[in-house]
């Protein structure tokens, strides 16, 4: 891969051509819509990021150092809402959703383009009253649990109907793909020869339409307390606070797996572009996607375990949590089955897609330790649930984000970035992301709160490592978003299949011309038939 090329532009720039702003915002082709999502989602991510490092050079120290409490309580919840409901549940779904999904099933857009633009400015306008919400600071945390959420001061009210046209954009995206998915798909392209990518996002979608309506009706009806009295969730008024968390995990945990399916999707994508192997255990993967997205409706109240709930309910959920594990565990060992012996090249996506099994496991393997009701008891609400959480969501979602970033980023904007400066940022973002994260582990078994601005000052010593990790991680994230942004202008010319892949976004330009394809393709060929010859997978 080059390093530092300067060359002219390729001929053809394909969607890129055209400029200005009219063009890009009434724009119903859907790879332009896709980069829109991603520009909005990333912005979110950087500054969400800001706020993340605010509240690590907070507690370097236990006292009311740098800034207040108040002012920490407002931070943690700026950084909780940017980084789940306006970056990591849109990033990879409505992102790179949007721009793969018809290249990969050989289509010329998704099935409504005006409803897909349409749900881009709905999430617009819900990022616009949220960020209006925030005229008046909110301390709530970003899962807004009541008693507190329907009493404060803050503008709850805004931020719900805010979050409510965010789940709105969801819900279109997802029914979009659901049917551009079984409507699009190339002559030949059946469900057995379908990209993983494809199959994951097929399971995302189905929680999206599913899962978001019931957050919807929540904000809702925490709106409708906070305006009109309605004793729903305060018990003041006959309400129940545990009925608002019941609502609340019921959406926001199948929401973890909108969040972390795409990336296994991405994940399973490159595995054998770089092994040069078939992907093993490809119906595996594929169902497990689906088992995935019907278990994951069935386990919210783990996160409830000490809210009060009876011991039989929280057996079965005890059960269903680890049961949960299955599907995931069959993904993560077909992936290293498919490593196994294989011609490994070790570019900078395969190196993120292989950092993101190894967070990714180090995350699922702690899990249990939440999941079992007597350790759940001593863990709840400490700094291991914070270690595991970013452990999945940021080494598995955000890792496997990049990944993709990485490996699309030439057939996307035509051009190649560096690979030595991409080194360097992984290096930097994996030390980084362990030293950060690993620490408040140990944090949490010793017994240190998550949420807390102070704490007893035997925690400083872990505090100030996780937070020199910090540094690290957020210098890897910058010179890996500069690297990128520079290929953008400095790049070398990109081939329209640097890899070797066989799936049928890389059978057309790079970037991809307008329309996609000068003609609809025809599918013959299983998409991981590498290494020999392909064996139909009917």
């Amino acid at each position: 891969m080059p390093d530092d090329i300067a060359p002219s532009p390729p001929a053809d720039r394909g969607y890129l051509t055209e400029k200005g702003f009219l063009s890009w915002a009434c724009t119903l082709d859907h790879k332009r819509i896709g980069l829109l999502y991603l520009g909005t989602t990333l912005l979110f991510f950087l500054v969400g990021g800001v706020f993340a490092l605010l509240l690590r050079m907070k507690l370097m120290y236990p006292g009311e150092e740098l800034f207040s409490n108040k002012a920490y309580n407002v931070f943690f919840t700026l950084h909780g809402i940017m980084m789940i409901f306006l970056f990591i549940i849109p990033a990879i779904p409505s992102a790179l959703g949007n721009f793969l999904i018809p290249l990969m099933i050989g289509a010329r857009d998704v099935a409504f383009p005006r409803l897909n633009i349409f749900s881009y400015w709905i999430f617009l306008a819900g990022i616009i009253v949220i960020l209006a919400s925030l005229a008046s600071p909110l301390d709530t945390g970003w899962t807004f649990y009541t008693p507190y959420s329907a009493t404060t001061g803050a503008a709850v009210t805004v931020l719900s109907f805010g979050i409510f046209l965010v789940g709105m954009s969801s819900i279109l995206t997802g029914l979009n793909f659901i049917v551009t998915i079984h409507r699009l798909r190339a002559p030949g392209l059946t469900w057995f020869r379908l990209p993983l990518f494809i199959w994951s996002m097929y399971a995302t979608s189905i929680i999206q339409v599913l899962a978001t309506p019931v957050v919807g009706i929540t904000f809702l009806l925490l709106a409708a307390e906070r305006i009109f009295g309605v004793g729903f969730f305060d018990p003041a008024k006959g309400g129940d606070p545990l009925l608002f968390q019941h609502f609340f995990w019921f959406y926001s945990h199948p929401v973890v797996y909108v969040m972390i399916l795409p990336a296994m999707g991405i994940v399973s994508e490159i595995l054998p572009v770089f092994a040069r192997k078939p992907i093993f255990g490809y119906k595996g993967i594929a169902y497990s996607s689906l088992a995935i997205a019907f278990i994951g409706f069935l386990v919210w109240g783990h996160h409830m375990f000490v809210s009060g709930m009876s011991d039989v309910a929280g057996i079965i959920f005890s059960f269903l949590t680890f049961f949960v594990a299955v599907p995931t565990g069959v993904k993560v060992f077909n992936w290293i089955a498919t490593l196994y012996r294989g011609s490994i090249s070790l570019d900078a996506p395969m190196l993120y897609s292989l950092t993101f099994i190894f967070l990714f496991i180090i995350g699922g393997l702690t899990g249990p330790f939440l999941g079992a009701l007597a350790t759940n008891v001593h863990l709840h609400d400490t700094y291991f649930v914070v270690a595991h959480f970013h452990y999945t969501m940021m080494g598995g979602t955000v890792i496997g984000l990049f990944a993709g970033l990485h490996y699309w980023f030439p057939k996307m904007f035509g051009r190649m970035y560096s690979e030595r400066r991409a080194l360097t940022a992984w290096l930097l973002i994996f030390f980084g992301f362990n030293i950060t994260f690993f620490s408040m582990f140990i944090l949490g078994v010793q017994g240190m709160p998550r949420r807390w601005a102070e704490y007893p000052e035997r925690f400083q010593p872990l505090h100030i490592a996780s937070t020199a990790g910090s540094w690290f991680l957020a210098l890897g994230t910058v010179l890996m978003f500069w690297n990128l942004f520079r290929s953008l202008f400095r790049g070398g010319p990109a081939q329209p299949d640097p890899w070797g892949s066989k799936t049928l976004e890389w059978r057309t330009g790079s970037p991809p011309p307008t329309h996609n394809f000068a003609e609809i393709p025809t599918v013959t060929e299983w998409p991981y038939g590498f290494g020999k010859k392909e064996k139909e997978r009917e």
